[in-house]
């Protein structure tokens, strides 16, 4: 299928009472380490995954296009369905609109890591630690209400190292590069016009970041600030609109949640942990048709190349399967937005491990939930954008096409 129209997807939607549960392993994919010639998802003692694959249809899934190494933005919207080379959005809209931060028409925001640099100005850590997200709110006390010509800065702490910057003045333009180079050995990138109208706001932003720079000098490891993914707010057809659901998120960090209502998702309230997260589920299962469950532990232990500790957190992941499946979901999908191999520590192009469970499924071969298993499965390697309208047909919410 691949890429199909929304509206076309929109005209087949009905609504019925079964129920869809999505769970995103964020960056559950990963390569063979080089000692035991497995995967962290091949290494884990995954029982239940494993159970539930010998009743599912498997395959592998490209969150953009084969080739293409997918960021937690364009990962995400395929799986919900939408066109990710279509439908795009900007780092910084999604952290504001994550921790519920009211982005005014024409506010510009941006996603910021708190980083380290040496004394020559070289990164030496893009996540400064992974301080604590009560460090980084006084760091953003420091940031919050700085003035330039005319613009406004709101810096907001979002989680950890992360925050999120917003712009508000008039005749902004989002249409200017990042100041992070997403490596360290080097400086933070001057930000740039893409076109003319933007340069403006782009000497504006630098300015900014020089101050930051000052005022953060005292600060290690936390004394310099990273920017990425200027945008505004998207405007996205619903998920309700398209597809007659009545969807619902539960994710404990903010960007995921700022996805989520991207596309229309009412948000849950939820707690740190997994655990949290399963309580949430149980708590609200009867109020809505389609819930979208993130984990993003696995996806964390992979950037930091923590190979061990990626397969513990898969194997946490895999103790929690039980209490879905209790639930009696009538399609459950367990996969990943992309790859992020402890081997890289960092996101990859390679494809995502992809179930798919229902009465309906047409169950396959596949008796393991992993890579190489999976590449043997039934569903074969397809676009994520597919999954969503697959999930949709194995709970019978599409009609017939055509005559």
């Amino acid at each position: 299928m691949g890429n199909i129209d929304l509206e076309f997807i929109k005209e087949l939607s009905k609504t019925t009472p079964s129920k869809i549960v999505l769970l995103v392993v964020d960056g559950m994919g990963g390569l063979p380490d080089s000692r035991s010639g497995k995967t962290e998802l091949e290494t884990a003692v995954t029982p239940n995954l494993d159970a539930l694959a010998q009743k599912s249809i498997c395959g592998l899934s490209d969150p953009v296009s084969p080739g293409i190494t997918a960021g937690s933005a364009p990962g995400h919207l395929a799986l919900f369905g939408y066109d990710p080379v279509t439908y795009r959005i900007g780092r910084g809209a999604l952290e504001a609109m994550g921790i519920d931060y009211p982005l005014q028409p024409g506010d510009i925001a941006a996603r910021g890591n708190f980083c380290t640099i040496d004394k020559d100005g070289l990164i030496t850590d893009r996540r400064a630690g992974r301080i604590s997200t009560e460090e980084s709110s006084k760091l953003c006390e420091l940031l919050n209400n700085i003035k330039i010509d005319g613009v406004c800065f709101f810096a907001l702490p979002v989680k950890d190292h992360r925050m999120a910057l917003v712009l508000r003045g008039d005749g902004l333009s989002c249409q200017i590069s990042d100041s992070d180079p997403q490596q360290t050995g080097m400086a933070a990138l001057k930000v740039r016009a893409k076109i003319s109208d933007a340069q403006k706001i782009a000497d504006i932003v630098n300015k900014f970041l020089e101050n930051a720079r000052k005022i953060l000098a005292a600060y290690s490891p936390a004394n310099m600030l990273l920017l990425r993914g200027f945008d505004q707010k998207p405007q996205f057809p619903s998920m309700s609109e398209v597809y007659k659901l009545k969807p619902a998120a539960i994710a404990s960090y903010p960007m995921y949640r700022g996805l989520a209502r991207a596309v229309g998702m009412n948000i849950l309230k939820t707690g740190l942990t997994i655990e949290d997260e399963i309580a949430t589920l149980k708590e609200n299962y009867k109020n809505y048709d389609f819930f979208f469950i993130h984990i993003k532990e696995t996806d964390a232990r992979g950037e930091d190349g923590d190979f061990t500790s990626k397969v513990k957190a898969l194997e946490h992941v895999d103790k929690i399967i039980p209490e879905i499946t209790a639930l009696k979901p009538d399609v459950i999908v367990v996969t990943g937005d992309h790859s992020t191999p402890a081997m890289i520590k960092g996101h990859s192009w390679h494809p995502v491990p992809v179930l798919i469970y229902s009465e309906w499924c047409r169950a396959d071969n596949v008796g393991q939930f992993n890579e190489s298993a999976c590449t043997s499965g039934g569903l074969g390697r397809i676009p994520a954008t597919d999954i969503m309208p697959l999930a949709m047909a194995n709970a019978l919410k599409l009609n017939k096409y055509g005559a």
